[in-house]
């Protein structure tokens, strides 16, 4: 069992419950992710996705097609 966990960070649109709301299915459904949150406080609206094997892509991928912006704040 591989229990590697790395955090990933995006800067995002996801500002408020609804949006977290919306995101959420698509989140919650990705295989990789064990646990995320979204800090609708901070400037950047940062998401962070504690990961077991997806990408920065992937995450990436799933998040756009919620309907909302995303980028890596990682590298």
């Amino acid at each position: 069992m591989n229990n590697d966990t790395t955090n990933l960070q995006f800067k995002t649109n996801i500002n408020c419950s609804g949006c977290i709301a919306s995101v959420k299915p698509f989140l919650d459904k990705a295989e990789g992710i064990t646990q995320w949150d979204v800090n609708t406080t901070d400037k950047n609206k940062t998401l962070t996705v504690k990961s077991e094997g997806i990408t920065v892509q992937q995450v990436i991928d799933t998040v756009q097609k919620a309907g909302f912006k995303i980028e890596s704040i990682n590298q």
